[in-house]
């Protein structure tokens, strides 16, 4: 599978050398450079043959509204590249964690060509490997463990006991009792969490072998099975008798079986050896076999082609949201604004000085640390607007069509009526759009502690619940 990476990494390549007098702006984070060059230079072969990825109205419309006065087009460019770059970024690293997990996943490979299995030492202890097997024309799955090398010496060993009540349901399997034993029964070195070793004999290894594995009769018989349980320094042993009825086998259950018996013999029979060489004919046909590895490249080459791809989705529905977060942040400092030019006007100054005063003081707050807000970012605009000539009344009602706002269209249009009219109210209409507008917030504010109760009622009738719980357990444990 290593050659989608192949393909992913040659195609970035490719593409960067290509991108490579593409001029990347400063603002761009460093581990974005590269893809932000081949992005760019992607958008700009792409957009005009395949306007679709990067195309859309709406997106279009909102990026106008975040930014205005700036060019349509740029802002556009930017926008787009900037989210091509972070898609290209997903696609290379997710290409990358595939390409490592593949490899990783080939280096619990064990198996080589020769069909030779390599041993550990004791220090590795036992591995447990899923091996298939190409018999004729059935592929058989099988799970074996591969025993460390046996050391040479002298053995250490411990003895102790206390599980012979519990073995009987221990080693049962899937059989129902030790007396129609039909299935292979679970006799392994340890059961549990405990730290006594057990190991079994059987009477009759030919019916029973010392793992569990039973083979096929053809009558009832009768099979001791004798375990010596240590610990410690100390030992017991014990005799377990059950019967062994004949199986109900398919031929496929019992090709396993048969072949899973030559597993056992051939590893038996390459006990001392560094390498257990499996078995590659049996019965007059070749066996093929292929170590069973746990490899999710391709998953994860999958996941990273469909991340990025949300990614670049879910772009345009957060600018949206960034829009719609902007409009509530206009709504809210409607108020403060209206109060200001009521406050200015009335101690004299006109509207234009008003406007500029409040955009200055602004200003300079930003300039010493204070945050951004929207409105007087739009009043900001204005200002510069009509230092660069604009009509005072064009203006004002490019104020409120930026803002898409009902209360500043309403205070746009009275600004522009007292231009044209010389409206003498106006001190007086400014003051009543104050009052409204503080009236206005409190009702949405009102509102907004309404919906903030609602939600904390699940919480509260779920604390209840727990309260409740907390009482009543003691008083029921008292009856």
């Amino acid at each position: 599978m290593y050659w989608i990476t192949i393909i992913i990494m040659g195609s970035f390549c490719i593409v960067l050398c290509l991108a490579r007098k593409q001029t990347v702006p400063p603002n761009v984070p460093s581990l974005l450079k590269l893809f932000y060059k081949a992005a760019l230079y992607l958008y700009k072969k792409m957009c005009f043959r395949f306007s679709g990825p990067f195309s859309s109205s709406q997106v279009e419309k909102d990026l106008c509204r975040l930014h205005p006065g700036e060019s349509r087009e740029c802002i556009k460019t930017e926008y787009y590249v900037k989210k091509t770059a972070v898609f290209l970024a997903i696609v290379f690293m997710g290409s990358l964690f595939g390409a490592a997990a593949r490899f990783s996943a080939q280096e619990e490979v064990i198996l080589d060509e020769r069909g030779a299995i390599a041993r550990g030492d004791y220090r590795e202890g036992s591995r447990e490997i899923g091996l298939t097997a190409d018999y004729g024309q059935q592929r058989l799955n099988f799970q074996v463990e591969v025993d460390p090398i046996l050391l040479s010496g002298e053995e250490i060993n411990t003895l102790f006991t206390d599980l012979l009540n519990q073995l009987p349901e221990y080693i049962l399997g899937k059989n129902e009792s030790l007396e129609e034993v039909v299935h292979d029964l679970n006799l392994t070195q340890h059961y549990g969490d405990s730290p006594i070793d057990v190991k079994w004999e059987s009477s009759s290894p030919g019916i029973l072998s010392d793992d569990g594995q039973v083979n096929e009769v053809e009558k009832e018989e009768k099979v001791l099975l004798i375990l010596q349980l240590s610990y410690g320094e100390h030992s017991m042993t014990k005799e377990i008798s059950v019967t062994l009825v004949p199986p109900r086998l398919t031929e496929e259950e019992l090709l396993y079986q048969e072949m899973g018996e030559l597993l056992e013999q051939s590893q038996a029979a390459y006990m001392e050896e560094e390498a257990w060489k499996l078995p590659l004919e049996w019965r007059g046909e070749s066996i093929r076999w292929s170590q069973v590895v746990e490899d999710n490249s391709l998953l994860l080459w999958m996941t990273s082609i469909l991340i990025a791809f949300l990614v670049y989705w879910a772009s345009d529905r957060d600018l949206h949201q960034k829009l719609e977060s902007r409009k509530k942040g206009l709504s809210r400092e409607y108020p403060e604004i209206v109060h200001k030019l009521a406050l200015f006007v009335g101690a004299g100054m006109t509207i234009r000085g008003a406007f500029q005063k409040i955009a200055g003081d602004y200003e300079a707050d930003c300039h010493n640390g204070g945050r951004q807000h929207a409105a007087y970012e739009e009043m900001l605009y204005t200002c510069r607007e009509l230092k660069s000539g604009v009509s005072e009344g064009a203006s004002y009602e490019h104020f409120g069509k930026r803002t898409e706002l009902q209360e500043y269209i309403r205070l746009s249009t009275l600004l522009t009526q007292n231009l044209k009219k010389g409206n003498s109210t106006l001190l007086e209409r400014l003051r009543e759009e104050a009052d409204k507008a503080a009236e206005e917030r409190l009702q949405q504010s009102k509102k907004l502690g309404e919906e903030a109760g609602t939600k904390l009622l699940v919480p509260m009738v779920l604390m209840l619940a727990v309260v409740m719980v907390i009482i009543m357990i003691p008083a029921l444990s008292n009856l």
